[in-house]
């Protein structure tokens, strides 16, 4: 934990770039004096002009981008050349010629002639076998070569211009700050620091390997623009094919784009081909940059990192055809996330809209009026990933002398590698990451019992939270010397009313959330700083909300131990946990919590702490804190409620056999979104947020992880995924009249979860959960095998007996890994 007068701690906008204009601001910031040209801040150069205000201006400026004046040229950057004629075609012959592609055409190649002299193409006792044979082979590898050229050319990015990216940086930079009108700001130190790195990357002809947070789209443009501007060369960014679509295509793979499929299959000669490309690309020593999350976090948060690319980068360092790559971690954050109001839609349900090109147009001039604040970008620390490689290897007792080998032994060790630097990549994001004032307000207005909050309330519990933040050790950004009420006020004008409203006409104006769904994704932002302190409290709830005195209301520390456990396991996909382990950190968060005067600790004669109770001060402050941490966590616990409780549906009906009883894994997730949104309204769940889509997904996926059900994915990429309950959590069904009856592992695993969610006016018995939440579950699931069994069913109920075999293989080692591993189970 940092120290609070660690003077680093709140250095993060230090360099603002906005248009034009850069500048400088020391650490200990101070507001400029007031001249006479209008007091602005000194900058190194002056604003864009507009067409509109200033057309001759206007046509200068953009005369002066395309032909490269001063900086503009973007001549003598750090790393390799990358900008000249004949760049394109160089890159595609490195990556078809490449060693490793070659020797999978050939491969390919072999596979196919022999299924042809299988089928009788070739006969061995034809006196020109060998020379058919041969001929055969030539026209297979040409045929390949030609597909591997045409993948190539479509996948690669092609920086062939200076004159192009000048323009291309002009055209995003007055977009992107119209948009957000305050500006790119990142910290000087970091960027000396990280132009440092960068020389002495290039010296070696070593790769910088940016791996950013994702939010939105305007994450890799807000980079590409900083390495721009600062003089280092722009790195190859992965993309998604979503979004080659005519004309933005082409123009996003000049300006550093490179295409991949959403999703390779079986395609060996693709994803070897993949391989090849970003084993050139580090070869060659030039930068590159991909999400670490995949794709963007709908909810605010960081998702699980996602390791196919890692797994690329990871190849080739392992095999020795890198010798070593630089990581440098990225947080990016916002005022204001353009795609939010898309999010909401697409977690509640909605389709995903294909990218095309008049949505881009359309929503990029709509762009243009926004007022979305402004951007803070922040680089870790850069680190070798050959050395982080080798730390590793030191810590296992067993490491296969070949870790490319495709054995059970090479790839155990290769996934643990992945794993770690996956989340020690996420941890350097959340060191690094700023809070915005649009978080801060978020979290204060959606952890409040009341409907609104008062002006002057909402300072004070601002104030509170930044103060949280820091001790925290987290990072809350700078806005000079403006008092607190012009910063909260500057977040509720980006926030707008759609998202928070106020109430006029009153003693005093009272601020309320509007769009609570959205707000979230705001919240989110901040709850990776205090999720051991919302886990604790959430977990000494099971007894806080049974009422009575202090003393009932304590929780015995074994007992508090046992709950934290089962929830930090709940929840081990959702949150990046502190890597202390569970003893040590929950000591450190309830002493932390004592210290804050909200919890009282009751030691033994040794010093043990034996219970945990909140203090007389907090529940003279009417639980306000205390109520904080629950309130980031409750929304998570009800999604995680619901989805168990989606799973009792899932009990086939009386006359269907267990094994049977394979339902698609979407729809299930979509019928479990339909019973949340039906228990919301009908007062059952308290968060609507809780019906969200990411949340519900990860919930399944964390069930499946633990063999609550089991899932199989068709080989022929045409059956969707589909799922089952483990015959060791199938609830019962009564045998007369065929209702789920609520009993047996699964429904007290629900109740578990329930111990921690937030009580309410109709839950204060089980009785609503056990008869009308039951048998809406069990409507819905009825529904989802008479779809399945219906004629025409788009998911088979069985499985064909190579499917099952595999799941059988797959739940036997999947058993067999957690008892190893030692996981808590659920």
């Amino acid at each position: 934990m940092a120290h609070d007068d660690d003077p680093t701690r709140d250095s993060a906008p230090d360099l603002q770039i906005l248009g034009d204009q850069i500048t400088l601001q020391p650490r200990s910031y101070v507001e400029p004096p007031r001249v006479q040209d209008g007091g602005k801040e000194e900058a190194l150069m002056q604003h864009m002009a507009r067409f509109r205000s200033e057309p001759l201006q206007f046509l200068r400026e953009v005369s002066l981008y395309v032909s490269g004046t001063g900086w503009r040229a973007y001549d003598k950057v750090i790393g390799q050349p990358i900008f000249y004629s004949g760049f394109s075609e160089q890159m595609r012959n490195a990556v078809v010629s490449a060693p490793l592609l070659q020797t999978r055409i050939s491969q390919l190649a072999d596979m196919r002639l022999a299924v042809e002299e299988e089928e009788g193409w070739f006969r061995k006792h034809d006196p020109n076998y060998a020379n058919k044979k041969a001929q055969r082979r030539s026209v297979i590898e040409h045929g390949l070569q030609e597909v591997a050229e045409k993948l190539t050319n479509d996948m690669i990015c092609k920086f062939e211009s200076k004159t192009f990216i000048r323009g291309a940086y002009y055209l995003c930079t007055q977009l992107l700050t119209r948009a957000y009108h305050q500006g790119i700001h990142v910290s000087s130190e970091e960027v000396l620091r990280l132009r440092k790195v960068a020389e002495e990357a290039a010296a070696k002809k070593q790769s910088i390997i940016f791996l950013p947070s994702h939010r939105s789209h305007v994450d890799y443009v807000s980079m590409q623009l900083i390495c721009y501007r600062l003089g280092l060369a722009l790195p190859v960014v992965v993309a998604g094919d979503n979004l080659n679509f005519p004309v933005v295509g082409s123009f996003l793979q000049h300006a550093g784009a490179m295409w991949i499929r959403r999703s390779f299959g079986n395609d060996s000669l693709y994803t070897t081909l993949v391989q090849a490309y970003i084993d050139t690309l580090l070869q060659s020593g030039y930068n590159f940059e991909c999400f670490i999350e995949g794709g963007r976090s709908r909810t605010g948060k960081l998702l699980s990192p996602k390791f196919g690319i890692l797994s690329f980068i990871m190849d080739s360092v392992l095999s020795g055809r890198v010798e070593d790559a630089i990581i440098c971690p990225v947080s990016t954050q916002y005022d204001k996330v353009i795609e939010t109001e898309g999010y909401v839609t697409e977690l509640l349900g909605v389709p995903k809209k294909k990218e095309n090109l008049a949505d881009f147009l359309s929503g990029g001039s709509s762009v243009l009026s926004l007022k979305l604040g402004r951007v803070d970008v922040r680089f870790h620390e850069p680190w070798s990933l050959r050395r982080y490689i080798d730390e590793q290897l030191t810590k296992l007792t067993k490491v296969p002398d070949d870790l490319t080998a495709r054995t059970p032994e090479s790839a155990a060790v290769r996934q643990k590698l992945l794993r770690t630097m996956g989340y020690k990549v996420l941890a350097d994001i959340n060191d690094v990451s700023v809070v915005m004032p649009t978080a801060l307000i978020g979290t204060v207005l959606l952890t409040l019992r009341g409907r609104g909050v008062g002006k002057p309330e909402l300072l004070r519990r601002v104030e509170w939270l930044t103060n949280r933040v820091r001790a925290k050790g987290g990072r809350v950004a700078h806005f000079g010397n403006a008092p607190l009420s012009e910063v909260v006020e500057r977040g509720l004008d980006v926030l707008g009313k759609d998202l928070v409203g106020v109430v006029q006409g009153l003693p005093e104006p009272t601020y309320y959330a509007v769009d609570r769904f959205q707000l979230s994704f705001y919240r989110n932002m901040t709850i990776h700083l205090f999720i051991s302190e919302a886990l604790v409290s959430a977990s000494i709830y099971t007894r806080v909300k049974q009422g009575g005195g202090p003393a009932n209301q304590e929780i015995p520390y074994n007992e508090l131990r046992d709950q934290v456990l089962f929830l930090s396991s709940l929840f081990r996909g959702e949150f990046i946990f502190p890597s202390d382990g569970l003893a040590v950190n929950l000591e450190k968060t309830v002493v932390g919590l004592e210290n804050d005067r909200i919890l009282t600790l009751k030691r033994d004669g040794d010093g043990k702490i034996v219970a945990v109770g909140l203090s007389d001060e907090e529940r003279m402050a009417g639980r306000e804190n205390y109520d904080f941490y629950c309130f980031l966590i409750w929304p998570f616990i009800e999604a995680s409620w619901l989805a168990a409780i989606s799973l009792m549906g899932l009990a086939p009906p009386l006359g269907v056999a267990t094994d049977d009883a394979w339902i698609g894994v979407a729809k299930a997730q979509n019928s479990a979104q339909l019973l949340g949104k039906t228990l919301y309204h009908q007062g059952d769940l308290s968060y609507f947020e809780a019906v969200n889509k990411e949340t519900l997904k990860n919930s399944y996926q964390r069930f499946e992880e633990e063999g609550i059900i089991y899932a199989v994915k068709s080989k022929d990429g045409k059956t969707p995924p589909r799922l089952r309950l483990s015959s060791e959590w199938m609830p019962s069904r009564d045998p007369k009249t065929g209702d789920v009856l609520a009993e047996g592992r699964l429904w007290d695993f629900a109740g578990r979860i329930a111990s921690s969610r937030r009580e309410g006016k109709n839950r204060r018995d089980g009785a609503t959960v056990s008869t009308r939440v039951i048998r809406l579950a069990d409507i819905l699931g009825r529904k989802l095998f008479a779809e399945a069994s219906a004629p025409g069913g788009k998911v088979d109920r069985r499985l064909s007996s190579e499917e099952a075999l595999r799941v059988k293989k797959e739940v036997k080692a999947e058993r067999r890994r957690r008892k190893l591993e030692g996981r808590a189970h659920l």
